[in-house]
């Protein structure tokens, strides 16, 4: 028989595993705030806790996917400690396999190690798997042109990718600078996609507004 006590501690451990969550949720989108004005340092220590709090924890937002330790990994790339970036990029990918950003800071973070053939690989990898999941979004979602609308992600990628490896025109050093700047602009994208759907939002909210008033205003006469 279940006793008021039981049930007084059941909800008390719910409340206490709701807070801890919106905790970590808090610390992760902290972080991300400092990632997003170029401010790696002061992104470390809220990814850094928010790993130690839920090491599983995943960044979820309209489909894109990223860890937890995803994001403590791309703070260590950014301000140059490589051998902390790398350990945690790679228990990223033994999270989840398709965290497509982690394998392209885990190939940033071997070439600043001097494995640059790996590196260079991881980074190809990567690329390819971005450029799949933006094609997907565009697929699945053919009315909602959210991710990557002008294409900007996709034909820097293709430049990158064109032509067999030993062939291609883009050197190393290009590489290594556009995956750099595919890392922040797929965090860029998340803010665009979330700005235009709240726009949405908003203005499918301001027309159901007018909508009631027009329909109280026709009863009325």
């Amino acid at each position: 028989m279940v006793t008021a006590r039981g049930v007084a501690g059941c909800v008390l451990l719910a409340f206490a595993l709701g807070c801890a969550a919106y905790r970590i949720a808090g610390q992760v989108e902290s972080g991300r705030r400092a990632l997003l004005v170029n401010d790696p340092e002061r992104a470390l220590p809220y990814f850094s806790e928010a790993a130690k709090n839920d090491p599983n924890y995943v960044y979820v937002s309209d489909r894109f996917r990223e860890t937890v330790w995803t994001y403590l990994g791309r703070s260590q790339y950014a301000t140059q400690r490589y051998a902390e970036a790398r350990q945690s990029l790679e228990r990223a990918l033994a999270l989840d396999r398709d965290d497509h950003l982690a394998r392209l800071y885990l190939g940033l973070t071997l070439t600043r190690l001097g494995d640059t053939a790996n590196g260079v690989k991881e980074i190809e990898a990567a690329m390819k798997g971005i450029y799949d999941w933006l094609d997907y979004m565009e697929r699945s979602r053919p009315f909602e042109a959210y991710w990557d609308p002008a294409r900007e992600i996709r034909k820097t990628i293709e430049k990158d990718l064109a032509g067999d490896p030993p062939a291609r025109e883009v050197g190393r050093d290009q590489l290594i600078a556009d995956a750099e700047w595919l890392g922040k602009r797929m965090e860029d994208e998340v803010e665009y996609v979330r700005r235009d759907r709240r726009r949405e939002f908003e203005g499918d909210m301001e027309w159901r507004r007018g909508r009631g008033l027009g329909v109280g205003i026709g009863i009325g006469f």
